[in-house]
Formats: structure tokens, C-alpha cells, sequence
């Protein structure tokens, strides 16, 4: 009898974890979502239809308070809500989760090897850095194919030509233009999250 009590107990416990992880997740996927009408252009370094935005910060929190896992689950999350308003056809939703994903998850799972603010730093910069790199191929096999249905491919490769004229081709576009601008995003992400974790890391972490 005692043994089955005292076994009880750190069950009920995690099962009070388990629920306060998820509603945590929620409220970031929610916070992440409404991040993303929040975006903004960078004209002089960029296209404009190409936007700037930090939705990546609520799922860089969950994956450094709650583990890697949850913050590629904010990132689903935030992509399937906003994926019930696209007019894309669902492409740019795609990208920003897999890149998203590249992003927070290397993170989560460095620091919780390395559980310590230099840990977190550089679990940051290595998933910034994988999200830059791996922007190329998923915008020109996955993104860019989509939104010349949209767009002729020509107009596009003018408006990149507007701010640097001698660049040809999309592949050369993206890694010009497109690679260092979502390794940008991911560094401005990092910054955010490192400014207002400690603030948030009660509730976070449910603690009083």
C-alpha cells in the first residue's frame, strides 16, 4: 500500500508537468501566430515580398524551457493556424516550419546538453546558421517553384536585380539575398529570446 502511494505520486506529478508543458505551448504557438502578421520589409536588403518577422521567438522559448520537441511543435502549430488564411498554396507556411524546425531544434538540444547560458547561445547560433544554409534549397525546390503560378519567375528576378543589378538567376538570388537575410532572422530571434527569457522563465518553467 505505502509503496503504491509513494509510486503514485511522482506519476500525478508528471502528469501535472506534462499538462502545464502543453498549455505553455499553446500560448506560444498562439503568441507565435500573431507574430506572424507582425512582419515587415527590409526593401535595401531584400525584396519586399520577402518579410522580416520574429514568430520564431515563442518556439525558441518553448525549445529552450520545455525542450526541442515543444518548440517545433509551436512552429507546426503557428504554420497549420495561419495556413487556414493563406492564399499560397500553402508553400511559405511549409518553409517557414521546416526552417523554423532547423532553427529551434539544434537549439533546444545543444542547450539541454549543455545546460548553461553559453550553451543556449551557442545552440542559437548553430540552428541560425543551419536555417540560413538550408533556406536555399527549400525556397528553390520548394517555395519559389509555387509562387511563379503566381508570379512570373522573370519579375521576380527583377525585383532582386533592382537592388543589386548584376545578379542572375535564382539560385544566385538566394544566396545573396535570401541566406544572410533568414540568417539575420534567425540572430534577431536569438537576441529577443535572450532579452526576455529571464522575465518569462517563471512562467516558463512554473514557477512563482
Amino acid at each position: 500500500m505505502s509503496t503504491e502511494k509513494t509510486a503514485a505520486v511522482p506519476s500525478a506529478a508528471r502528469t501535472r508537468i506534462s499538462a502545464y508543458s502543453l498549455a505553455v505551448t499553446a500560448m506560444l504557438s498562439a503568441v507565435a501566430f500573431g507574430l506572424m502578421f507582425l512582419d515587415f520589409p527590409i526593401p535595401f536588403l531584400i525584396p519586399s515580398f520577402v518579410q522580416m518577422d520574429i514568430s520564431e521567438v515563442p518556439a525558441l522559448l518553448a525549445s529552450f524551457s520545455l525542450g526541442p520537441a515543444f518548440g517545433v511543435a509551436v512552429c507546426l502549430i503557428k504554420n497549420l493556424l495561419h495556413l487556414l488564411i493563406t492564399s499560397t498554396g500553402g508553400a511559405g507556411e511549409l518553409c517557414n516550419f521546416l526552417l523554423g524546425a532547423c532553427f529551434v531544434f539544434p537549439a533546444g538540444l545543444i542547450y539541454r546538453l549543455h545546460k548553461s547560458r553559453k550553451g543556449a547561445l551557442v545552440g542559437a547560433l548553430v540552428g541560425a546558421v543551419i536555417m540560413g544554409l538550408l533556406s536555399i534549397p527549400l525556397n528553390y525546390f520548394i517555395s519559389y517553384p509555387i509562387y511563379t503560378n503566381f508570379m512570373p519567375i522573370d519579375a521576380i528576378l527583377a525585383m532582386y536585380q533592382e537592388i543589386r543589378p548584376g545578379v542572375n538567376g535564382l539560385l544566385e538570388c538566394l544566396v545573396i539575398f535570401n541566406a544572410p537575410f533568414t540568417l539575420l532572422k534567425g540572430l534577431l530571434a536569438t537576441l529577443i529570446c535572450f532579452l526576455i527569457y529571464k522575465p518569462l522563465s517563471p512562467i516558463l518553467h512554473h514557477r512563482s
